[in-house]
């Protein structure tokens, strides 16, 4: 084969691998996605309620701005030790069962916040949420690297991240539907539905092969002595350093977005209505989808690394105009920008993550090593609370983009990891 032919059959394969994979996807790698997918979304939506209801929690329950970004803080430490927790339940147990306990946790939790009379109930109902919403992402994560071929591994993992906008702007309907209509309360009393996603996965979602067959050599797990590994330290050290940069940009800035776009102008918000701050959100919502989904594709196509990088150096670039601008109308227009780059690049940490570790502790290390990030990027919706007191919005805003600058950073200290096969 000559040069010519060469290169045209490779182009041929690369557009088979980003448009025509749907055609070789088996029944096993669809439901692990739908299930990792569903998960995901749905710990969105339990998340993404109290946000929605911020400003009305903060005058029923008297709290203030610090205080309403120290119990999320709370819930985003909470998962830290969740993702720990379910991954190495998930190393010994197996990907499906760790997934469907995370799930109930989750939702319970959700639900009981409904039932809170003090500031320090709620606290301890996120909390126990927290625990939850970590498992999710490290089981469901583990159980979609583990089914889905390298070629397609990133848009698979993208594909699940996506689903995390959808729950996003689900969340954002139930407000606007449940809030003026029954209060408050009622918005997390909806949250305990996802419960009911854990009959599915026990009857018609499959255990991971890979997991499976580990077993089979060494039952039981790896040790966590073989995350301190010479070959596995300093990558899964920067990682974590890595995911928790982007992750306090990111939980700063999503946190309060609903309170600043809906607060008075008086207190350093836009005066946005409930109405238009939910569309608004709607839409950044749908910017959120496309740079989750379209993350993997990008990833499976130039690499991880350069995605991630640029994804997160243009995050940066954002957000500052964004706590700068006034308009309405200029809020809708860059809103879906800010979304597609400040959250699509979470989509390239499950495909890093997952093929930088070895089976026997993949999903203890992905756990440790996403939800160590989230919980040390926990103090941001505290930091923004307290700054955007002090100094008003635009000045938590420049601290955000930084966070951003220096997650690009230090994804370049990581080695590509596209088309790497799992053992």
């Amino acid at each position: 084969m000559n040069a010519a032919s060469a290169a045209s059959s490779a182009g041929a394969t690369r557009r088979v691998a980003f448009l025509g994979w749907p055609a070789v996807v088996t029944s096993a790698q669809r439901r692990s996605l739908v299930a990792g997918g569903l998960g995901w979304m749905l710990d969105a939506m339990d998340v993404m309620l109290y946000s929605m209801v911020l400003a009305h929690l903060m005058r029923d329950l008297g709290m203030g701005k610090t205080e309403g970004g120290l119990l999320n803080s709370l819930t985003l430490l909470a998962s830290a030790v969740g993702g720990l927790s379910f991954g190495f339940l998930a190393d010994r147990v197996g990907r499906t069962r760790a997934l469907m306990a995370s799930i109930l946790v989750y939702s319970v939790a959700s639900g009981a916040c409904g039932l809170s009379q003090t500031i320090l109930q709620l606290a301890i109902f996120r909390f126990i949420l927290g625990l939850g919403m970590g498992g999710e992402w490290t089981t469901g994560a583990a159980l979609i690297a583990e089914t889905w071929p390298a070629e397609h591994r990133g848009k698979a993992l993208g594909l699940m991240q996506s689903t995390w906008a959808i729950g996003e702007m689900i969340a954002a309907g139930v407000v606007a539907l449940v809030l003026p209509r029954m209060g408050w309360r009622a918005v997390f009393f909806v949250g305990i539905l996802p419960a009911l996603v854990v009959f599915w996965i026990r009857r018609d979602v499959p255990e991971s092969e890979i997991w499976l067959r580990q077993q089979a050599r060494a039952p039981g797990g790896g040790a966590l002595s073989v995350l301190w590994r010479k070959d596995l330290r300093r990558n899964g050290l920067v990682a974590t350093a890595m995911n928790a940069c982007g992750m306090f940009g990111y939980w700063g800035l999503f946190t309060w977005i609903p309170a600043y776009l809906s607060l008075p102008v008086a207190e350093g918000g836009r005066g946005l209505g409930l109405l238009t701050t939910t569309t608004w959100l709607v839409v950044m919502g749908v910017g959120k989808w496309f740079g989750y989904a379209l993350f993997g594709f990008f990833a499976d196509w130039v690499g991880r690394r350069k995605s991630y990088v640029a994804y997160l150096l243009i995050a940066a670039a954002l957000v500052p105009i964004y706590g700068t601008i006034r308009s309405p109308g200029a809020l809708l227009l860059l809103g879906p920008l800010v979304a597609f780059f400040g959250t699509g690049f979470f989509s390239g940490f499950s495909a890093i993550a997952s093929e930088l570790f070895p089976t026997e502790v993949r999903a203890t290390a992905m756990g440790l090593s996403y939800n160590i990030g989230r919980g040390l990027s926990a103090a941001a919706p505290a930091v923004v609370g307290l700054v955007a007191t002090r100094r008003g919005f635009e000045s938590a805003f420049f601290l955000l983009a930084a966070a951003f600058l220096a997650g690009a950073l230090l994804a370049l200290a990581l080695p590509e990891t596209r088309g790497r096969a799992l053992e």
